[in-house]
């Protein structure tokens, strides 16, 4: 992660976003989609290599790659992570819904239930602004819904 101090001199270009054609962007994401819906996983790691010049063996992060990574992270940091994760949470599991079972009239019974879904893919944009707090307001809320993986 690069780190920058604001000031009024580099405010600017620090703020400043691309512009992007958005059919053309459709038409590439479609084609990735189908092509990852194609080769699976070969697909998504030959991807990674492609846009995020990284080369992978596998999808998943090992505890041991999580702990080393952590090492680097400022006590400041962590911190605020583990905050802005509670604040989330608090959030998310107030909006949580709750099963309905009404008997319209009798012998009528209606039900609405909420179930998670199993698996979910969260992207996580690396581009012109990358940031962590997208995977907390993605995952967060996942893990509060019930989805396993």
């Amino acid at each position: 992660m690069k780190i920058e101090k604001l000031s009024n001199k580099n405010r600017q270009s620090l703020l400043q976003r691309p512009i992007t054609d958005e059919g053309a962007d459709e038409a590439t994401v479609a084609a990735i989609l189908q092509e990852i819906k194609n080769r699976g996983d070969v697909a998504l790691l030959d991807y990674t290599h492609r846009f995020d010049k990284v080369c992978l063996q596998k999808l998943t992060v090992s505890d041991e790659e999580i702990s080393e990574a952590a090492k680097q992270l400022s006590q400041q940091l962590k911190s605020a992570i583990r905050r802005a994760a509670a604040n989330i949470g608090s959030f998310h599991r107030a909006q949580f819904p709750e099963n309905v079972k009404i008997e319209t009239e009798s012998g009528v019974l209606c039900r609405q239930e909420w179930r998670p879904i199993q698996k979910v893919g969260l992207y996580i944009p690396g581009g012109s602004a990358p940031l962590f707090s997208t995977v907390l307001m993605l995952a967060i809320p996942a893990k509060i819904a019930g989805c396993q993986e």
